[in-house]
């Protein structure tokens, strides 16, 4: 059993009975296919690359903004699988940039177009400019690339959602909402699939991830105690997307079925069940200063100090869903993933009217966050937005 499962309370990889009932056909598909992933050096897009690498594409390009999560990731490949007979090749370039259509534009002949890019920090929403860079990312760039891939001729879309996007309350989760009414447009003109799930345990950015460089820097382990997570690995999730983009049938959302082998587990639980991992005894702080004070001492002893507390930041969702009662499922085709059948459900008034909106308000320089939640609001009515005036940046 793989260190992060443990740690995540699990005893079995969630997908293993999937992909191993379906591997030949994907393998298959794989060999004979060409891919394009966008966002590929994130965790997600790493773990996606990784899977259909290890699969011998025909020809894998792979496009990420980040140059040096991109090198880590072609040195992981190399070290773990090594060469394939096809075409690799990586590209760090920004997505919504021209260098990234002209790239298209030289060549852009994929058979399946995989988009794991996104702003995913519900704290990437507390000022207006990182929310606009955000409804860039998470919408408009998505919008562009289907549009692009329609032009070429591609045979198949891909994108992730997040399952903060059912009955979203925070920014993050309703920009994916929009995105889904934008991909589900695009759906008349080429077949798209989608992925809502839970947490990527240790991803880039995390807060377990954050657990690592804390002790690294040899600083306190801080963790909220009342919020409970679903998690999935990050090779849990490269699976997810290649299955959904390789099966996925027109407008479908595939997420992992809730079951004994996912539960939820809050972060306080992983943060002492890791502690424990590394040999620490886990020492229960009361305030931010006697948790910086204590780590001087403390871990000399076996001990590490460690502040748990309540959350009380904006955005912050009590309870996790992947879907809402209004989506049509389907349980029945696999194991362990579950499946959101869509029709093509959209509004173009609206869409055309956000769209036309933030247009003008990117071409003035000037917008406000709530100028833009209220732009949110008229495409998800019942969006649960609250502002607490408190975010995770103004927190250790």
């Amino acid at each position: 059993m793989s260190k992060i499962l443990k740690l995540i309370g699990r005893e079995k990889e969630l997908f293993q009975d999937d992909i191993k009932k379906y591997d030949k056909e994907l393998r298959e598909i794989i060999e004979q296919s060409s891919f394009l992933v966008l966002g590929a050096a994130g965790s997600i897009g790493q773990s996606v690359t990784k899977e259909i690498f290890k699969r011998n594409p025909k020809k894998l390009h792979v496009v990420d903004i980040s140059e040096n999560n991109m090198v880590e990731l072609v040195r992981d490949i190399r070290s773990s699988y090594g060469y394939i007979d096809g075409d690799f090749q990586t590209f760090a370039l920004d997505i919504g940039s021209l260098e990234y259509d002209a790239l298209i534009k030289a060549d852009g002949k994929f058979d399946y177009v995989l988009n794991l890019s996104a702003l995913k920090h519900v704290r990437s929403e507390k000022d207006p400019f990182t929310l606009m860079r955000m409804i860039d990312t998470n919408i408009f760039n998505t919008d562009k690339t289907i549009e692009q891939s329609i032009k070429k001729n591609t045979k198949k879309y891909f994108c992730v959602s997040t399952d903060k996007a059912a009955n979203p309350v925070n920014m993050m989760g309703a920009s994916k909402r929009i995105m889904e009414m934008f991909v589900m447009r695009k759906s008349l003109d080429m077949k798209v699939s989608m992925a809502r799930f839970a947490n990527v345990a240790f991803s880039d950015g995390s807060l377990l991830h954050g657990f690592n460089q804390r002790i690294q820097k040899n600083q306190p382990i801080v963790a909220p105690n009342d919020v409970k997570r679903y998690f999935v690995t990050p090779q849990e999730s490269g699976e997810l997307c290649l299955m959904s983009c390789i099966f996925g049938e027109n407008r479908d959302i595939f997420f992992p079925k809730l079951s004994e082998s996912l539960h939820l587990i809050s972060f306080a639980d992983i943060a002492i069940k890791y502690l424990v991992d590394l040999g620490y005894e886990p020492f229960l702080c009361k305030s931010e200063d006697e948790a910086r004070e204590l780590v001087k001492t403390l871990p000399a002893e076996g001990k590490w100090p460690c502040l748990f507390t309540s959350s009380d930041t904006t955005g912050e969702k009590d309870f996790e869903e992947f879907f809402t009662d209004n989506e049509v499922l389907n349980m029945d085709r696999f194991e362990n993933l579950g499946i959101i059948k869509n029709e093509a459900n959209f509004d173009e008034k609206n869409l055309n009217s956000f769209e036309k909106t933030i247009k003008t308000f990117k071409q003035d320089l000037s917008w406000s966050k709530e100028e833009i939640v209220k732009e949110f609001f008229k495409m998800i009515p019942d969006f649960g937005h609250k502002e607490t005036g408190k975010y995770l940046d103004g927190k250790m």
